[in-house]
């Protein structure tokens, strides 16, 4: 599972006008609508309110500040979830751009614009473009944030899925582990992202055919997710649905299909 960073809102002082404000603030209504949207799965009506609220925000702000490259980044996230990665890459391109030009090179939020172009590359399977920018991104995170923030949890996890899709899972599982262990200390054991990342951790584990470490990490995850999420959350469904895969490689069909019945009646409830 990709995640992605949040860049943060980086605003100027000239936003203390009152009329500058008041295009801030629609801005954000729009771009938050957007993300009601997108978050719902409904990409159509997400899609002109991202295209409106980049109007207004580069009429208002200008063509390279940092909120201008948080909205490009929202924007090409959208694209990245259809696939349209032809249409992503530029916006993320750009956001970049900014962000470099504006906060320099080692600033957090040219860590989650390398992220996002690096999931672009990923997605593709590009994975020569993908991995200096997953581990520029990481680096920058550390320094920023230190060793053992949430955020790096994150890049870690994002470098190890891309060794995963490569098969290379002896590189993935370090970075897996140190990713679960961040989380478990700094947001606690029964967190929700905690449960993402034994479920990750899980599947490289299936993957790799050592289903004996794998079953108790999704099983673990499943009772975070639940308790944390309740029982029909479409997370706990995701858990569920990969923990049925690894009972049916393991010849226990009968209990799988509860399983995926039990992800299937979850998922019909959000459609």
């Amino acid at each position: 599972m990709v995640s992605t960073i949040a860049g943060g809102h980086y605003r100027g002082l000239s936003m203390a006008k009152k009329r500058r404000r008041r295009i801030w603030e629609d801005e954000e209504s729009l771009d938050n609508l957007a993300g009601l949207y997108e978050d719902q799965g409904n990409y159509a009506e997400a899609e002109p309110l991202y295209q409106r609220s980049l109007v207004i925000f580069e009429k208002a702000l200008g063509p390279e500040h940092p909120d201008l490259a948080i909205a490009l980044s929202n924007f090409g996230g959208l694209y990245t979830k259809q696939s349209n990665f032809a249409a992503a890459e530029p916006l993320a391109r750009r956001s970049l751009a900014i962000n470099e030009k504006v906060l320099g090179p080692n600033h957090p939020g040219v860590a989650a614009s390398l992220n996002n172009l690096a999931v672009i590359y990923r997605s593709q399977g590009n994975y020569v473009k993908a991995e200096p920018l997953f581990k520029r991104s990481l680096t920058i995170l550390e320094r920023a944030f230190g060793p053992e923030h949430p955020n790096v949890a994150i890049g870690l996890n994002n470098l190890a899925g891309l060794y995963e899709e490569q098969r290379n899972y002896v590189a993935a599982e370090p970075l897996y582990q140190r990713s679960l262990t961040i989380r478990e200390k700094v947001l606690g054991p029964e967190h929700p992202s905690v449960a993402t990342a034994l479920s990750n951790l899980a599947g490289l584990y299936r993957a790799w055919g050592n289903y004996a470490k794998a079953e108790p990490l999704y099983r673990r995850s499943l009772a975070i997710s639940e308790k944390a999420l309740g029982r029909e959350h479409p997370n706990v469904a995701v858990v569920l649905e990969n923990y049925a895969a690894l009972l049916r490689e393991t010849g226990r069909a009968k209990k799988a299909a509860e399983m995926a019945a039990r992800a299937k009646a979850i998922r019909a409830k959000y459609e």
